[in-house]
C-alpha cells in the first residue's frame, strides 16, 4: 500500500492500492512562465515527502531525464522542459516508535483527544516518513492507544495534510474510535477550514462539487472529474470572509473527506491556495509579474512556505457522554502574518 499524506480522509479500509510496484514514476511540465530553477528545488516542491537527499541520488542514478536526456542536480529548469524521474520505493519499517515530539493538546479526557496540528507534521509513517510523526509522538505520550485491524497508527480516525494546520480528534480506546469513525463516516462531524485563496471569487458564497479521485499521471495529485465517471463525489461549501484585491479569504466547510479535497477543488475553479505547490498555487497567477508586486509576493511566499490552509474549527459528539462538543484553533502566525500584510498592501497601493 501506498501511504501519502491526505486532507482529511477516513481510516476505515483504504488497503486495496497496489503493492507490487517497486518504483515511483512523476512526469513534470514546466510552465511556459518557468524562471530557471535548479532541478532538485524544483522537484522538491512538487513531491511530497520527497527529500531534496533522494531527489539528487536520483540525478546521480541518472533516474531524472529532461526532454529524454538525463541531467545532474544542478541542471536549471527551463520553460515547457518536460521532466520525468523514477525513484525507488525506500525500504518500510513497520516498527513504530515513541519520540518525544511536542503536542499541542486542545481537550483531553478518558475517551478523546484534541490536538492542534503545527505545520511540517506529519500525521502518520509512511513513503519517505518513517519516524517524526505525529503517530510516534503519540504513543511517547499516551499508551494503549486503539488501532482499526490493518490499522498502523494508534488512534486515528481522519488526517490533515502535513503542511495543513489545524485540529484533529484522537481516539484513546477502541468504543470511542469505532463511535468516532461512525461519525465521520456519517458525515455528521463538523469541519471547517480558513484559506487563503488567488483571486477574487464572483459569489460571496458557494458550493463546489465535483468527483475527486487520483490524477491520471501524477500519483501524488488528485484531479476532479465533474461527470462523475471516476472518484468519489465531494462536495465543499465556501464563504467569501474577505476581498484582498488578488486574494481572498475564505471559509470552507467540508461536506465530505476526500482526499486533498480543498485544495483541488479550488484549483479546479481557477483559485488555488496561495503557496500550494501541488496545485499550482505557488506561482503568481494574478496581477503583473513585473515590479514590486512580484517582489511582495514572493516575500509573502518566503513568509508563509506551505499552502495556506488551517483546520480552523472541528465539533462532534463525544463518545462517552453524548455531549456535543466544538472547538476552535487561532489562525497560525505565518498565515496570520501574510493575511496582515496583504491588507497593508491594498491600503497602501
Amino acid at each position: 500500500m501506498k501511504i501519502s499524506e491526505n486532507e482529511e480522509d477516513i481510516f476505515l479500509n483504504d488497503n486495496n492500492e497496489e503493492q507490487e510496484e517497486l518504483y515511483e514514476h512523476y512526469r513534470f511540465t514546466a510552465d511556459r512562465k518557468q524562471s530557471l530553477l535548479r532541478i532538485d528545488k524544483f522537484l522538491g516542491d512538487r513531491l511530497e515527502n520527497t527529500s531534496r537527499n533522494r531527489i539528487q541520488n536520483a540525478a546521480k542514478a541518472s533516474s531524472i531525464l529532461v526532454n529524454g536526456i538525463a541531467v545532474k542536480q544542478n541542471y536549471k529548469v527551463k520553460p515547457n522542459d518536460v521532466i520525468s524521474i523514477v525513484l525507488p520505493y525506500p525500504e518500510r519499517n513497520n516498527t513504530l516508535e515513541p519520540e518525544n515530539i511536542p503536542l499541542d493538546i486542545v481537550y483531553e479526557d478518558e475517551a478523546v483527544l484534541v490536538l492542534n496540528k503545527p505545520a511540517g507534521l506529519v500525521v502518520h509513517p509512511g513513503v519517505g516518513n518513517f519516524d517524526g510523526t505525529l503517530v510516534n509522538g503519540l504513543l511517547y505520550h499516551f499508551q494503549n492507544l486503539p488501532a482499526r485491524s490493518g490499522d498502523a497508527y494508534p488512534g486515528l480516525v481522519h488526517r490533515i495534510d502535513k503542511d495543513t494546520t489545524g485540529l484533529l480528534v484522537i481516539a484513546k480506546d477502541d468504543e470511542s474510535m469505532s463511535f468516532l469513525a461512525k461519525q465521520f463516516f456519517n458525515r455528521t462531524v463538523y469541519r471547517r477550514y480558513i484559506a487563503l485563496v488567488w483571486g477574487d471569487l464572483p459569489d460571496e458564497e458557494g458550493i463546489i462539487e465535483g468527483n475527486i479521485g487520483r490524477h491520471a499521471r501524477y500519483r501524488k495529485m488528485m484531479d476532479v472529474y465533474p461527470e462523475g465517471d471516476a472518484g468519489k463525489p465531494a462536495r465543499t461549501h465556501y464563504k467569501v470572509l474577505e476581498r484582498l484585491g488578488y486574494v481572498s479569504v475564505v471559509e470552507c466547510r467540508l461536506e465530505t473527506g476526500r482526499t486533498h479535497q480543498i485544495r483541488v477543488h479550488f484549483k479546479y475553479i481557477g483559485h488555488p491556495l496561495f503557496n500550494d505547490p501541488l496545485y499550482d498555487g505557488n506561482r503568481i497567477v494574478k496581477g503583473t509579474i513585473y515590479s514590486k508586486y512580484k517582489q511582495f509576493v514572493e516575500n509573502c511566499f518566503s513568509l508563509l512556505p506551505r499552502q495556506a490552509l488551517h483546520a480552523r474549527a472541528l465539533g462532534f459528539v463525544h463518545p462517552r457522554t453524548g455531549e456535543y462538543l466544538q472547538f476552535e484553533a487561532d489562525m497560525p502566525e505565518d498565515m496570520q502574518t501574510v493575511i496582515d500584510k496583504w491588507r497593508n498592501y491594498m491600503q497602501n497601493r
